[in-house]
């Protein structure tokens, strides 16, 4: 007896979610903290929470980028708060995402081998070819056991190589080394001086007696970047903490493809491009939250800007800090700050702090091509450096630039 031909159903292709490109940048302001204005009381440490971590950085224009960073989301912060939660309360602990940064401390444990894979690549790379031999970095180890939190002013081991750009001397090449392996942590700054201590002293024995398989370390670490980012490529992904490379990002959308949507994401320029979204992509787009329009002086640094790739493909704003690049090559200048409107960058700003003239002078404005700046714009501008210029103590905003537009 002849079988009849098995029917085939019909395969059926299910339409891919579209997220248009002004509900994509809306999404990413709010994941940012940047859709609402910055006023009331909100908790610093929800905000590093809500953000995943928090660059540090040197460079005091007007203010450093981290303290910059936090009053852009809540400017009744002040600087003296962040310290307190690193040195005092434990909250934070300090390591290297992209590059130095205050994490939440309960993102400690799924860390871990971040500690070893710094440590490694630094140990193959040019530049720590002279580390210092270990019975060396025993002895430091043994004085900070001794003597207590030690910055490296305490210790004298001899001049850097004369030869080598960007040399240390040896102790600074053992202090570093052993912070980035973790075997240091950062025990709290004075005047932005870090103090190294023995890890298990400034690490809470929760977290230092919590063990992950470096697999789950990864897929923590990739799931935490897509919650925050909402929607992104895997290369997103990979440079949100930079804790992975893109193999393991890979591999990891392999891992985790029955929770990930593939979702389509418009362009600043029209293009729609295939991401991966969070399983409650259809959530956050069902009740959307438009930006205020308040104008905001956003950090170089800031991570809502941080990934210069992401930033263009959303918003088509071409932004590059040039403080590497020199003074005749640059196309803007040393430190200039995006202006955010609403969910566009309008314009760009140079300004710098002057403490004892208790002045924050403008010396260089750029409006954005298409953006008409009207009186109305204006005078958001002029609010916001009021607020800055309150912010760093300084009592007068000085405009040296043209505004002409």
């Amino acid at each position: 007896m002849t079988r009849p031909p098995a029917r085939c159903l019909p395969s059926v292709t299910l339409p891919v979610l579209r997220i248009r490109n002004r509900d994509a940048r809306w999404l990413w302001l709010s994941s940012q903290g940047l859709t609402e204005a910055p006023t009331g009381n909100r908790e610093t440490m929800d905000i590093i929470r809500r953000l995943g971590f928090v660059q540090l950085d040197t460079i005091r224009v007007v203010s450093r980028a981290h303290h910059h960073i936090l009053w852009s989301r809540n400017q009744a912060y002040r600087e003296p708060m962040l310290n307190r939660l690193l040195a005092n309360d434990r909250h934070l602990f300090e390591h290297f995402t992209h590059d130095a940064s205050v994490l939440p401390m309960e993102i400690y444990p799924v860390w871990r081998r971040q500690f070893r894979r710094l440590a490694a690549k630094r140990e193959q790379s040019g530049y720590y070819k002279n580390l210092p031999a270990p019975a060396f970095r025993a002895e430091i180890k043994q004085r900070i056991a001794d003597e207590g939190p030690l910055s490296t002013h305490a210790f004298d081991s001899g001049k850097k190589d004369p030869d080598r750009m960007w040399s240390r001397p040896p102790h600074k090449l053992a202090l570093d080394h052993m912070w980035y392996a973790g075997e240091l942590s950062t025990s709290h700054r004075e005047n932005f001086t870090k103090f190294y201590d023995l890890t298990e002293r400034v690490i809470p024995e929760e977290f230092l007696q919590q063990e992950h398989a470096d697999e789950d370390q990864i897929d923590w670490l990739c799931d935490a970047a897509l919650d925050r980012l909402g929607f992104g490529t895997p290369g997103d992904i990979q440079r949100f903490w930079d804790a992975a490379d893109s193999r393991e990002v890979r591999s990891w959308t392999q891992r985790a493809a029955r929770s990930l949507v593939p979702v389509e994401v418009e362009t600043a320029d029209g293009v729609w491009m295939p991401v991966l979204a969070s399983a409650d992509i259809e959530a956050r787009l069902a009740a959307p939250r438009p930006p205020t329009s308040r104008l905001r002086i956003l950090n170089p640094f800031d991570p809502a800007v941080r990934d210069r790739t992401r930033l263009e493909r959303l918003f088509g704003f071409d932004y590059r800090i040039e403080i590497f690049v020199p003074a005749a090559k640059r196309r803007w200048g040393y430190y200039v700050y995006p202006l955010l409107e609403g969910d566009r960058f309008v314009g760009r700003i140079e300004v710098k702090a002057d403490r004892k003239a208790s002045e924050l002078a403008v010396l260089r404005f750029w409006q954005e091509p298409g953006v008409p700046w009207t009186a109305a714009r204006r005078r958001k501008l002029d609010a916001e450096l009021a607020r800055l210029a309150r912010f760093v103590g300084v009592k007068t905003v000085t405009w040296d630039a043209d505004f002409s537009t």
